[in-house]
């Protein structure tokens, strides 16, 4: 077996998800890794928007109720959101597939 020649400078390095132009990421659908994914129990929930602040993502909006939720297509389940939730409302679940 040959021996593997690993790049000796930077430039040598292959790219690989990269996003060369700025607010192009929405174009990358990247919550399709995800192991968790967060649930909302609404009875909860008092619209404090501490899961919007802390989103790393930016995944989390607000519906016309004022309740959150996240894009799946973009949560990549960190859990910070229900870390932060004081109250309880967020819970991490199992992906299913």
């Amino acid at each position: 077996m040959a021996d593997k020649k690993w790049p000796e400078t930077w430039q040598e390095v292959n790219p690989g998800c990269m996003v060369f132009r700025p607010g192009s990421a929405s174009e990358y659908h990247t919550g399709s890794w995800r192991a968790k994914r967060p649930i909302w129990d609404k009875a909860k929930c008092i619209k404090c928007g501490l899961c919007y602040i802390y989103c790393p993502e930016g995944c989390i909006t607000e519906d016309a109720d004022g309740f959150f939720e996240a894009n799946l297509d973009y949560c990549k389940g960190c859990g910070i959101c229900a870390k932060e939730c004081w109250t309880g409302a967020i819970k991490m679940a199992n992906e299913e597939g």
